[in-house]
Order: structure tokens, then sequence, then C-alpha cells
């Protein structure tokens, strides 16, 4: 049993960073820290990007989603869309 979690988590490791990025985002803005959270959801995103350019194909996991460019692309235009909400979201009293 601990062999079989290890090769799954083993294998899976880049979603795996890239999905704890994501829910610390979420805690943020539940906690109404929502710049924080946008922040921190974009550097997660650009993350995803960065492991997707970087690792090969056989230890990317499920970041590889479509063709490699295609990932990237999207990834990046995500992770600056998100970047651009945090700068101009309005903190509404917060941080």
């Amino acid at each position: 049993m601990i062999a079989f979690a290890r090769k799954i988590l083993g294998g899976q490791w880049p979603i795996l960073v890239v999905a704890l990025f994501l829910v610390a985002a979420f805690a943020l803005v539940a906690a109404g820290y929502w710049r924080r959270g946008a922040l921190v959801m974009a550097i997660g995103v650009a993350v995803a990007a960065a492991l997707r350019t970087a690792l090969p194909e056989d230890r990317v996991g499920l970041l590889a989603v479509r063709s490699r460019t295609v990932d990237i692309v999207t990834t990046a235009s995500v992770s600056a869309a998100m970047l651009y909400i945090a700068w101009t979201i309005d903190p509404l009293g917060t941080s």
C-alpha cells in the first residue's frame, strides 16, 4: 500500500505542488484577502507553466493536458490574467 501511494504521489508531484498553491490561494480568498489570494493563484499557475516547460514528458504527470506549446501558452496566459486581476482588484478594506 505504501509503495503504491509513493508511486502515485511520486509521479504526480508537479500537480500536487500547483495544488498546494491553489489551496493556499483559496484559503486567502476565503479569509477575505482577495488581492493576496489572486496573487498566490497567479504564482501557482506560473509554477505550472514553468514545470510544464522544464520537465520532460515522462515526468510532467497530470500537468500535460495538450501539446507542450498549448499547455505553456495557456497556463502563462491564465497566470498573466490572474496577475492583472491581483494588481487591479479593489482591496475593499483588506491588504
